[in-house]
């Protein structure tokens, strides 16, 4: 019994790292070594920074990228996936804290987990590449321009309070606060910006950029003592070591508060941690297993919050890094883990020391690059709905979030491609059974209609969009034939509702004497009628494989009239 019950297991959760442990030698251990050291090394600023924007203390971002960078590289189901905060998180956390507060971040961040674990158990992997990309574009772009807003405060040096989450109480709070801007600061958050921006690629391997511009900056502020905010001065440093296993605080009451924010975190992360993956897959040729990325992802952000992290997903920019830099299996993802665990056991009290000017510099950098700003070079190309789409989630996202955004943009889109396909599917009046010239008399003896026979000819999906268009047309006749004929050869599929107008039309030429055949319906709809019963009350005589059987049909149900 327990060996079925694994051997079921192992067919839903099998993590990446069992099958890439196959042929696994010394050198590809070393490769992926370097490359775990590296990006452990470029983690540590982002992870850092990432937390601090959020309003989170910079420990709560290590944490997350040691704990989560390892669960999803161990557990996840791409070969070379770098999990832990992102920049896309930033906005999302935000607003939560600032609306529930801390501990109800850790119950959402817990809730997401369960909902992505969920929806890899459930296969539903693959359907999240079905989100709209202007939907994608929109609010990415969104998420760019607020987090690029978030840093204005620490990168001119501005003396406020805390940053609210709103977008125009945000620009308010700035703008009051401009008087207090820091010439000192301003400088070395523009020299740490240049630095990230021109730094030299064939070094950015071995060294780098957002790593050099933070040692730079701090050894600028220590060795000058120059009077800017730093890590040490605002959180009082970094605890040196893990924290311990804590159980957060929460009242079953504030859960369906939650429940939003949870799924927008969840939405968010399946989308990410999986666009990230398949970017990797095609820089090393491979394919990654979506449902085990989204278990794993989910099993990462139902664990971090109990030792005080924040919500964690793939990270495109550090994974694309970890494969430039050789990796090849998730054993490089576990090194990263490793490394930055290392790094705060030594280096730990170093921190305090990091200018925020310098970490304001790596976000500023981080946004710019997360948005596809290219595709404003584009946009005359694009379809007016996707141009909506786009724009309506981009400013959905900056004014009012991102949770009301991506609805608001999945609603659009919905009703655009229903119209769209409304548009592509088409009910006629047909004339293909008219004579040509040049066909013999026994074959325009075969295609002439008779008189009191009517065939309309049925293009596209029928479905609910569609079906008020079929019915409406189908009324339009003025004299009702004595029989209706509907060519269904060139229609891909049907739903329940255009089956139920079908049903109804049946029903009513019945009462009438009248009757209704269909012509060469296809797979899809064919099945769909079958299984409903509706050519039991049809009759299997009035389903025809093709026009000319149809017509054939139709004199023998007119010379039964006469």
């Amino acid at each position: 019994m327990n060996k079925i019950i694994l051997k079921k297991l192992s067919q839903y959760f099998r993590p990446r790292l069992i099958d890439a442990m196959h042929g696994y030698d010394r050198s590809r251990f070393s490769t992926d070594l370097t490359s775990g050291i590296t990006v452990g090394i470029i983690a540590l600023p982002l992870a850092i920074a990432f937390a601090i924007a959020s309003g989170a203390k910079p420990e709560a971002g290590i944490f997350t990228a040691i704990i989560a960078g390892f669960i999803i590289s161990a557990l996840g189901g791409s070969k070379v996936q770098i999990g832990g905060p992102t920049g896309a998180f930033i906005v999302i956390v935000y607003g939560i804290i600032a609306q529930y507060g801390y501990a109800n971040l850790l119950i959402c961040t817990i809730m997401a987990g369960v909902m992505l674990l969920l929806m890899g158990a459930f296969q539903l992997g693959s359907l999240i590449k079905y989100f709209p990309r202007p939907l994608i574009t929109g609010f990415t772009n969104g998420i760019a321009v607020l987090i690029a807003l978030s840093e204005i405060k620490d990168f001119l040096g501005l003396q406020t309070k805390e940053l609210p989450a709103e977008f125009f109480a945000k620009i308010a709070v700035l703008w009051h606060a401009l008087p207090s801007f820091d010439a000192l600061t301003f400088v070395i958050a523009t020299l740490s910006a240049l630095m990230i921006w021109f730094y030299p690629k064939r070094w950015a391997q071995h060294f780098p950029s957002p790593i050099v511009a933070l040692i730079l900056g701090t050894l600028i502020v220590t060795v000058f003592s120059l009077p800017v905010d730093t890590i040490g001065t605002r959180f009082g440093g970094i605890p040196q070591g893990l924290p311990d296993f804590t159980m957060p605080d929460f009242s079953i009451g504030a859960l369906r508060h939650l429940i939003m924010p949870a799924f927008t975190i969840a939405l968010l992360g399946a989308i990410e941690s999986l666009l990230s993956a398949a970017v990797a897959d095609g820089m090393i040729d491979d394919k990654h297993d979506p449902n085990q990325e989204l278990m794993a992802q989910g099993i990462a952000n139902i664990v971090t919050p109990f030792f005080g992290g924040i919500p964690a997903t793939g990270a495109i920019a550090r994974t694309a890094t970890n494969v430039r830099a050789g990796a090849s299996s998730p054993i490089s993802g576990i090194v990263h883990a490793l490394t930055l665990l290392l790094i705060i056991l030594i280096a730990a009290p170093w921190a305090q020391y990091i200018p925020l000017a310098s970490l304001a510099a790596i976000l500023l950098i981080v946004a710019i690059n997360m948005g596809e700003w290219e595709v404003l070079h584009r946009l005359k190309g694009y379809p007016r709905s996707d141009l909506v789409v786009m724009g309506i989630t981009f400013l959905f996202t900056v004014i009012f979030g991102l949770t009301v955004a991506v609805q608001v943009g999945l609603l659009l889109s919905a009703i655009f491609f229903i119209r769209k396909m409304t548009e592509l599917s088409d009910v006629r009046l047909s004339e293909e059974h008219t004579p040509m010239p040049d066909d013999g008399e026994a074959t325009r003896a075969r295609k002439m209609a008779p008189p009191g026979v009517l065939i309309y000819r049925l293009y596209g999906a029928l479905f609910f969009g569609v079906a008020d268009k079929l019915e409406s047309v189908l009324h339009q006749q003025h004299t009702e034939p004595e029989v209706l004929i509907l060519n269904m050869s060139e229609v891909i599929s049907m739903d329940a509702s255009t089956l139920h107008v079908l049903e109804s039309l049946h029903e009513k030429l019945l009462k009438r004497g009248k009757h209704l055949i269909l012509c060469g319906p296809h797979t899809q709809p064919y099945f769909l009628m079958h299984q409903a019963g509706f050519f039991t009350k049809l009759g299997m005589g009035n389903v025809s494989a093709n026009l000319e059987d149809a017509l054939t049909r139709a004199r023998d149900l007119l010379a039964h009239q006469g």
